[in-house]
């Protein structure tokens, strides 16, 4: 009986093991055909041509970005598929401008549907670009099914903008409101010491605060201020309105959607911010009126950007002298890392690298950060600064965020460039302590010891903070705070007084820290890299962009998904998490992964709790 009953088991797992087998070895099979088919097809497919007449077309999908980034590329082959995409800003930019003066090109498409977004001075900077498109008289069309008020920003800048007659037009304004955590805290028992020079600092408030602080809600106000005038003029001017009448469609929404009797892409039609209403075939049909039917005889002639910029960079002839364009995009970190931090080993690395070689003959630092390790930032500032000395002209420019530890780096620079919407400034340091001494206690849990000295354990996270140690890291604090003014009064031709009086954490729009003495010009990527072409006296250069290394898995695997994408293979799925709950959770895990992957050895920081909207 017992003998049968463990042969009757022995079986059942026997065929479980075969069927796991099967199973395992039909997904590996797959997934080799399918990389095979994508190699080959990637290696052997035909050029690329640009017929003449066609329109290019812009779909950029999820965020816009300075530089793109994979991550964890197996995550690929977990539930929930790929993550959003992104589109590397440089790429949009020179699609565009080739485009401009190419006379096979004879319109510009844009379609919004799949943005997501990317900062406000990244889409100005390529609305820019497209209006110096439009200085060639060729046409530039746009549509979406419905815009999201980053879609609608870029799509206004064309001649002709299209929404689905059950679309919308989401103008919302600009908002920014934080979760805080003190109470919870405190119920839990965990105290978080904050030490800080700075009233406007407010990256830590969330942890030691239910409610915004009246410094950080005028600093907010007017930064939000500024990004909207930017954002409203900038629409106002595309489609012919005065910034008023933005302004009284945004604030009077309910008003403009009972005149419509709820329709608000009626709504939009009235108030001047589209033109036409079309539907899929209508759209297509306009196209086709634009710029004829293409050699198939079915669509409109049209040429992908990315195709068109792999023509594009094909016909290009390379130049003996370079500039290396470096992007600093994420969080500061210490150590070095793969792309997607800014860490303090791998780009002074890259920095040294490109100082040492004989080609280079200037550096451009592209910064998309709001700062992080106070060690790191000083690691590429002074390799910056090593790099200046040497003879090789070094500018800054700033993307979406420059601010806090992103503005101790552009320090290093013989320039410093932004974009009127940049978000910079921040100046300011601030060190956290989180303390678990009270929920330990609570769980009957004991922490006890000896130590040889005031200061041996006791940055201990389980025991109350000594008041010698938090006395010391507030004078580090004060150390480190008098040490980021003498870095940019020594940078910026100012005394430490006038640094300090738009400093203490102050975050501004780069046009107002253009004002205040802290950047030099407003300008884009293309002006930063003018300017070091002028300042290296280079008339004929080429731009190469260096880059933390990535490992083999995730080359290979970013290869599989470009050509996946040529093939239109969509390899991203599931869906987004809905509800309060989990917006809460996920702002709980924003915070903690952030503050987990904050490293500095000494603990002092240089963040700003700020982004680009």
């Amino acid at each position: 009986m017992i003998r049968g009953l463990f042969r009757f088991i022995y079986n059942v797992l026997r065929m479980f093991v075969r069927l796991l087998d099967l199973v395992v070895r039909g997904v590996f099979y797959a997934l080799l055909i399918f990389g095979i088919g994508v190699l080959v097809a990637f290696f052997f497919r035909p050029e690329a041509e640009v017929p003449a007449g066609s329109a290019l077309v812009l779909r950029p999908v999820g965020t816009i970005v300075e530089q793109a980034e994979l991550g964890q590329p197996l995550a690929l082959l977990r539930a929930g598929g790929a993550p959003a995409g992104q589109t590397r800003l440089a790429d949009l930019t020179k699609a565009v401008r080739s485009a401009r003066d190419d006379a096979r090109i004879s319109a510009l498409v844009l379609e919004t549907d799949d943005l997501i977004g990317g900062g406000l001075s990244k889409l100005a900077e390529l609305r820019a670009e497209i209006e110096h498109f439009k200085s060639s008289g060729k046409p530039v069309l746009a549509r979406g099914e419905r815009f999201t008020q980053s879609q609608y920003y870029l799509a206004s800048v064309a001649d002709e903008v299209h929404v689905s007659p059950d679309g919308f037009v989401l103008l919302r304004g600009l908002a920014r409101y934080g979760t805080y955590f003190k109470d919870a805290l405190d119920k839990l028992g965990v105290k978080v010491h904050v030490f800080r020079v700075g009233e406007y600092k407010s990256f830590s408030e969330p942890f030691t605060r239910n409610d915004m602080s009246d410094e950080d809600r005028e600093s907010t106000r007017d930064l939000l201020g500024g990004l909207w005038r930017i954002m409203r003029d900038d629409i106002a001017a595309s489609r012919k309105l005065a910034p008023e009448a933005v302004d009284a469609h945004v604030n009077g929404i309910r008003a403009a959607l009972a005149a419509s009797g709820g329709d608000a892409a009626q709504a939009a039609l009235m108030a001047g911010l589209v033109d036409r209403f079309s539907t899929r075939d209508e759209w297509r049909a306009r196209l086709i009126e634009a710029t004829g039917k293409s050699a198939e005889g079915n669509e409109a002639r049209m040429v992908d950007f990315d195709r068109y910029l792999a023509v594009v960079s094909q016909a290009e002839e390379g130049a003996s002298d370079s500039i290396a364009v470096i992007v600093a995009q994420g969080t500061i970190v210490d150590g070095a890392e793969p792309t997607g931090v800014v860490a303090g080993d791998t780009f002074a690395r890259l920095i040294r690298e490109a100082r040492e070689d004989d080609s280079v003959k200037a550096v451009v630092l592209r910064i998309d950060s709001p700062g992080g390790s106070a060690w790191a930032s000083e690691l590429i500032r002074r390799e910056l600064e090593l790099t200046r000395q040497a003879g090789k002209p070094v500018i800054a420019s700033m993307s979406s965020v420059a601010a806090s530890g992103g503005y101790w780096i552009a320090a290093g620079a013989d320039e410093i460039w932004a974009a009127p919407a940049t978000v910079t400034g921040s100046i300011g340091i601030f060190g956290i302590f989180p303390e678990f001494s009270e929920p330990l206690r609570r769980l009957g849990i004991g922490v006890d010891g000896v130590a040889t000295a005031p200061l041996a354990g006791a940055l201990d996270p389980r025991r109350p903070l000594d008041e010698d140690a938090a006395a010391a890291m507030q004078l580090s604090i004060d150390h480190g705070y008098r040490r980021f003014l003498e870095v940019v009064a020594k940078a910026r031709n100012m005394t430490t007084d006038e640094v300090d009086a738009v400093a203490r954490g102050r975050v501004w729009t780069g046009e107002a820290a253009s004002g205040l003495g802290l950047v030099d010009k407003l300008g884009g990527l293309d002006d930063a890299i003018a300017a070091a072409a002028a300042r290296a006296s280079l008339a004929d250069y080429e731009l190469v962009w260096p880059a933390a290394v990535e490992s083999f898995e995730q080359r290979l695997l970013n290869r599989l998904l470009r050509t996946g994408e040529d093939l239109g293979i969509d390899l991203a799925t599931g869906g987004l998490a809905t509800g309060l709950l989990a917006g809460l959770l996920g702002e709980v895990q924003r915070s903690t992964a952030e503050l987990l992957r904050w490293n500095d050895p000494r603990h002092l920081y240089l963040h700003c709790l700020c982004e680009t909207p």
